[in-house]
């Protein structure tokens, strides 16, 4: 008998993908025992990139560095030979603001590149950037400087962190910039497209999810056009129009003109990176699933990539989620043959985060019920 492949996201606020994936197994396991299955937690380059590379047998690698506030905090990459997965939101994502607040104008992304400074320096030659759910709108600027690349203003003196205050920058140095960022492969995992500046820039776009007022939105824009004239002038192009240099509140732009890295689709690339395509050839059936099932989902989402390369196997996909706001024939088009909702079972949202485990091990049963049996 074939295998199963359980392949979901995380259920943000209340489980883990590799929790998903354990209480989908445990219901799978009460109504047909004998049935293989392979547990393939899934990430989109977002929250729980980290921990998805550490359920594919990367090794955890703890690091101490400076949250979105500067605060320290202890976040970690993911190492397999030599390649590094550093997760953005685990270090400067919007889940480390203390006490949840908002700091859309001085929020910093320079602990991602003490992250990624400390994956260079235990000689990682590849380091992958997990792109998305980030505190700041500094265009990568914290992240460049924790390199080693110098931000001053017409005094010489240090900006300080955040996206308002790159307005008051002129010059960027990257003389310092740390020896092997030139002979490391860099990737973004992200499907974020935007470009850097603009009506669908990082900060007129996502600058609002982060707390910015208009009028703030319209400082971090200044702020990211001047980064964008200081880094065009010290790299030699200009890369802020391009496809994904948006992404993480700019830290794309960064990525892209800094470390010269490649952009590939988040969830297409990861799928490849911690092989769940190998695990999809020859199942019988492929369970994937997010928090809610909806039209973000059908952009570029873990379940979506997820489901398209079942496909391209031959292999019937069914999802669980919180809540399902698709239809049928939408659920269809993106490759799913059918979704079971926690609040099918529970209509209160509140009980069903609570009893989320509960929940999910009860559909799991009821996926085998109907397809396994």
């Amino acid at each position: 008998m074939s295998h199963v492949v359980i392949a979901p996201d995380k259920f943000k606020g209340s489980l883990t993908a590799r929790e998903v994936a354990d209480h989908v197994a445990a219901g799978i396991a009460e109504v047909t025992p004998g049935v293989e299955v392979r547990r393939a937690p899934i990430a989109d380059g977002g929250d729980g990139t980290l921990d998805a590379a550490v359920s594919a047998g990367f090794r955890r690698v703890p690091v101490r560095a400076a949250g979105p506030t500067g605060r320290p905090v202890d976040t970690a990459y993911a190492e397999r030979d030599g390649t590094a997965v550093v997760e953005l939101a685990d270090a400067s994502g919007l889940r480390r603001l203390p006490g949840g607040t908002r700091a859309p104008l001085t929020a910093a992304s320079a602990g991602t590149g003490e992250v990624v400074r400390a994956a260079l320096e235990a000689g990682c030659h590849t380091v992958v950037l997990g792109l998305g759910g980030s505190a700041c709108t500094d265009g990568g600027a914290g992240m460049v400087e924790a390199l080693g690349g110098r931000l001053r203003d017409e005094a010489g003196r240090p900006v300080g962190a955040g996206g308002a205050a790159l307005a008051r920058a002129a010059e960027l140095d990257l003389s310092g910039l740390h020896p092997a960022v030139t002979t490391t492969r860099f990737v973004v995992a992200s499907d974020v497209d935007n470009p850097l500046l603009g009506p669908a820039g990082a900060a007129a776009v996502y600058g609002p999810q982060k707390g910015a007022s208009p009028a703030e939105v319209a400082l971090l824009e200044a702020g990211l056009r001047r980064w964008a004239e200081l880094t065009a002038r010290a790299v030699g192009k200009d890369l802020a129009g391009e496809p994904g240099a948006g992404a993480a509140g700019g830290v794309g732009h960064a990525a892209l003109a800094v470390l010269g890295a490649e952009l590939r689709s988040g969830v297409g690339y990861l799928l490849d990176l911690l092989d769940v395509r190998a695990q999809l050839r020859g199942a019988r059936l492929a369970v994937t699933g997010e928090g809610s099932l909806d039209a973000q989902t059908l952009r570029g989402k873990a379940p979506a990539g997820l489901a398209a390369a079942a496909r391209a196997e031959g292999v019937p996909v069914v999802a669980v989620a919180g809540q399902v706001a698709l239809d049928a024939r939408r659920l269809r088009q993106a490759g799913i043959e059918r979704a079971y909702a926690l609040t099918a079972l529970e209509p209160d949202v509140a009980r069903c985060v609570a009893n989320a485990a509960v929940l999910v091990q009860r559909l799991g049963a009821q996926i085998a019920c109907d397809w396994l049996r």
